[in-house]
């Protein structure tokens, strides 16, 4: 859509109905040059264009003065009466064409593009392009807005965009409803441009997502893609264009799964790590081995079947559809009747998953099965956010929330890179090993869940530090974990790993030397992280740190100098 379509619509729309009033306008003036009148004297006068044009201005838009500068005669008078009507007429015309033209959906359409694009080019920051505005992506923005950083959303149901405009949010989030697919829509929403940090497709549709993908790659080679997808084929798509970032929330919950069953601890640790900080440590849930069983055979359940089978796992399927192909033990019916349940050995079974896609179709599974079995470990899949409330009450041992786990791997990747890195890490430790990391976070930070982030020691994000080490000071890991305000007193932070050119050093220790460049991620309380970031950049807070040496500056002068540099946590 041209950029100034509205204005080319007005002006196409209006054509007419300007034409009609010009040449009223232009009759109406030239009649009355055109008769002749008689001046106060009472002698022969002819009026005059600009006194003709004066006068019809006045009388045809309804104001009216008088007869000027002389009395009308008789055949002015009718003239006169004959043009106001034709005014009228002209004048109804243009007024009934420009009320339809505002009405009009594609005049709208327009009205609101332009707005969009002029409230996209006022974002002088980063911003990620967020195509989807479902439960997902309200999670997501809304997760973003807490964190201060903006986005521009793009969802084909304009009910969404509204709803994006009653949310109570910080910045204003531009929203357009438009079809994401379309690459012209993705430049309006600002792909092009150079504050535009990443695109997030989040959009129900998962070959919607791909032609997004797609688009931005093409466009935008070296920006960060995010894809939502749950059909592999799909997946595999994307991944030939190269995008790397394919979050499908059915798999990450199976790989979950099938790492509580295998190495509880690690699983405790991971899902720590990921949680909304704050939170209280939960107990360590080990999910049972046995017979399982799966009630749903959909996108969800295929998805997570070969992550059970590869666990050991005992596992039977119950479908109502008799189509499906089955490679596993399976029971024809619905999983909510209990002569189905009993079909499947509820009796005899330690678990069972509730995926369907209806969420009361899997309250209802579960209640039948806990009727029949009290003991079982149930995994209870929640499809939509509204019915948060019913599934909190219930509070089975764990919930699938498709919305949640995709918004939070977006964040992870978007706002902790390394974390990433960290947690495939996880996955390949044994309980041991978590444990151990557990235990020393809960004993450094608390047993609340902490906050993740990662520092570049960099000339940005660590100034001070920088400059320390390019004299050729020699600094260790500890040294930095002091608090500013007293340094005898350690910082509750505990770093996680190192990454150096490529190579990663998990757990550092207090006399890990570091580097220019060095990337570290951290595990900490927010005040934490306030504090040492402060240190990074604030030289006589470094000084003080590493040194014991004030600078003359004191306690306040060096909270009050952290505290203008650190950013919101």
């Amino acid at each position: 859509m041209h950029p100034n379509s509205a204005i080319l619509l007005i002006f196409r729309r209006m054509r007419a109905p300007l034409i009609v009033l010009i040449l009223i306008y232009a009759v109406s003036v030239l009649g009355l040059t055109l008769i002749p009148g008689v001046d106060a004297n009472g002698k022969p006068w002819q009026m005059g264009f600009f006194h003709a044009f004066y006068f019809i201005s006045y009388t045809a838009t309804t104001i009216g003065f008088g007869e000027i500068p002389y009395a009308f005669t008789d055949a002015q008078r009718m003239w006169v009466t004959f043009s106001i009507y034709l005014s009228v007429i002209g004048w109804a015309y243009a007024i009934g064409t420009l009320l339809a033209l505002v009405q009009d959906r594609a005049f709208q359409q327009a009205i609101t593009r332009q707005r969009f694009t002029r409230k996209v080019r006022s974002v002088r920051e980063p911003f990620y392009l967020v195509c989807g505005y479902g439960e997902t992506g309200q999670l997501l923005c809304r997760a973003f807005d807490h964190m201060n950083r903006r986005f521009v959303v793009i969802d084909i149901d304009a009910t969404r965009i509204d709803e994006l405009d009653l949310q109570d949010l910080r910045a204003d989030a531009p929203g357009l409803a438009a079809d994401a697919r379309q690459p012209d829509n993705l430049l309006l929403a600002g792909l092009m441009s150079s504050h535009c940090a990443g695109v997030i497709a989040l959009t129900s549709d998962d070959e919607a997502n791909l032609a997004v993908a797609a688009a931005t790659r093409l466009l935008q080679r070296d920006l960060p893609i995010l894809c939502r997808v749950t059909k592999p084929e799909i997946a595999a798509n994307m991944k030939s264009f190269g995008i790397s970032n394919i979050i499908n929330p059915f798999e990450t919950f199976g790989q979950y799964l099938a790492l509580a069953i295998r190495s509880p601890g690690s699983y405790q640790l991971m899902e720590w790590l990921t949680a909304t900080p704050g939170r209280e440590l939960e107990a360590q849930r080990e999910p049972p081995r046995g017979h399982w069983i799966l009630c749903g055979y959909g996108r969800f359940g295929q998805a997570i079947v070969d992550d059970l089978q590869s666990e050991g796992i005992d596992l039977t399927v119950i479908e109502p559809v008799r189509s499906i192909t089955y490679a596993m033990q399976h029971v024809t019916g619905v999983g909510s009747e209990r002569q189905v349940l009993e079909a499947a050995g509820i009796d005899r079974a330690v678990g069972i998953i509730a995926g369907t896609s209806n969420d009361i179709a899997n309250l209802a599974i579960v209640a039948t099965a806990e009727e029949i079995n009290p003991e079982l470990f149930t995994v209870l899949r929640q499809n939509l956010q509204s019915n948060r409330l019913l599934f909190s009450t219930f509070k089975a041992d764990f919930m699938v929330r498709p919305a949640e786990i995709i918004a939070h791997e977006c964040l992870g990747i978007l706002t902790t890179p390394l974390l990433a890195r960290f947690l495939g890490e996880v996955k390949r430790r044994d309980d041991f090993w978590s444990d151990a990391v557990v235990a020393r976070i809960a004993a450094t930070c608390g047993k609340r869940v902490p906050t993740t982030w990662n520092v570049a020691l960099d000339a940005k994000s660590a100034p001070a530090l920088e400059c320390e080490m390019g004299r050729g000071a020699r600094i260790e890991l500890g040294a930095l974990l002091r608090d500013s305000s007293d340094r005898e007193e350690h910082l509750p932070a505990v770093p996680l790993m190192v990454l150096r050119t490529g190579e990663q050093y998990l757990l550092p220790t207090d006399d890990f030397v570091l580097c220019a460049g060095d990337d570290i991620l951290f595990a900490s309380t927010r005040s934490a992280r306030s504090c040492l970031l402060g240190t990074l950049v604030n030289v006589n807070d470094l000084d003080y740190v590493l040194y014991g040496r004030l600078q003359g500056a004191g306690w306040l002068w060096r909270k009050f100098a952290r505290d203008s540099t650190v950013g919101p946590a």
